[in-house]
């Protein structure tokens, strides 16, 4: 069994959603998103339901919450609107779309304090006053191991609050300009980046300038990370929206999306064979809302209370105890 890393939870929050549809208000800067010409709400929960059983089926850790409101079309992504750290603390992230600034949900907060040792909840979603935003895990893609926030400038991502994260949470703040092929920004880090434990998968030509792309990628191999740099096709297929967990007997696991995935060439799929098991999952009508599987996914890099198999809860229960559903 490979050793287990920082950098990959063994826990995670995943929002079910009931009325799941591409939202109107994000489409202007996320050229990643589609129309759906049909109602998915349906096969976008049947996706998010498969994705908890998927992990349950290999140890992680699930608490997955239900939404069965009609006003929050991406609640779906957790990991935009807050994020865990070792050591207790909890961030809480100014949103850019006014629709999505409901979904920050205080029985998430409320059920990390339960069931894990929390300290300290910093909340910097007053900013919104202020047009400043950071759409968390999005905006920034995190090297829990080195320290490092690798960050692309956007509408979502304002380097002054990458600045003031890295200052209160201890990373060093690596920001970037990252363009897709019509020279439009990337609206999310974790479109084109993941950081595993011993690998990157990273659009390099998204980039710029050239001086700038081969600094990123330095930094990373500085890291003791091999790069796998992605075409700007296998960007555009979600290759990069992936998350590295661990297994519940210590197994790293790359969960990637079977879009992401079947973009892969061999010689990708041996590199990261070498570092982890790879665990596709089918999320095709999540991908409509131009995320996919890592956005889905909210790791818990906490500790816990009390051992997963001692706490079984359900989101549909009012007390705080039921307010998730968790599963060793």
């Amino acid at each position: 069994m490979r050793a287990v890393s920082a950098q990959a939870p063994n826990a995670v929050v995943l929002i079910r959603p009931h009325h799941f549809r591409p939202n109107p208000q994000t489409a202007a800067d996320n050229t990643f998103q589609r129309i759906a010409d049909h109602d998915v709400s349906r096969a976008a929960y049947e996706a998010c339901t498969r994705l908890a059983e998927i992990l349950r089926a290999e140890g992680v850790r699930v608490h997955l919450f239900e939404d069965e409101t009609k006003t929050r079309p991406d609640s779906v992504f957790p990991n935009n609107w807050f994020s865990t750290h070792a050591g207790g603390r909890i961030a809480v992230y100014p949103m850019y779309a006014v629709n999505r600034r409901g979904e920050r949900r205080q029985d998430v907060i409320e059920m990390l304090k339960s069931a894990y040792r929390v300290q300290e909840v910093i909340d910097y979603s007053g900013l919104e006053a202020d047009e400043l935003f950071l759409e968390g895990t999005g905006a920034m893609v995190l090297d829990h191991v080195s320290r490092i926030a690798y960050a692309a400038r956007s509408l979502r991502c304002e380097p002054v609050l990458v600045e003031r994260f890295c200052t209160v949470f201890g990373y060093e703040p690596v920001v970037f300009d990252a363009v897709d092929t019509d020279g439009v920004p990337i609206y999310h880090t974790n479109v084109m980046m993941c950081i595993g434990t011993d690998f990157a998968l990273v659009g390099l030509d998204a980039i710029v300038p050239d001086a700038r792309r081969a600094e990123v990628a330095q930094r990373i191999r500085d890291s003791g990370r091999v790069v796998i740099p992605l075409t700007a096709a296998q960007v555009a297929s979600y290759a990069g929206n992936a998350i590295e967990l661990r297994s519940g007997d210590g197994e790293r696991l790359l969960v990637i999306s079977e879009t992401g995935y079947r973009s892969l060439d061999d010689e990708q799929k041996r590199m990261l064979a070498a570092s982890c098991r790879v665990l596709p999952v089918d999320v095709s009508p999540i991908e409509l809302a131009g995320g996919s599987v890592r956005c889905m996914i909210a790791g818990i890099h906490l500790d816990a209370r009390e051992p997963a198999s001692a706490v079984m809860s359900d989101s549909r229960q009012p007390s705080i105890a039921e307010r998730a559903r968790v599963e060793a």
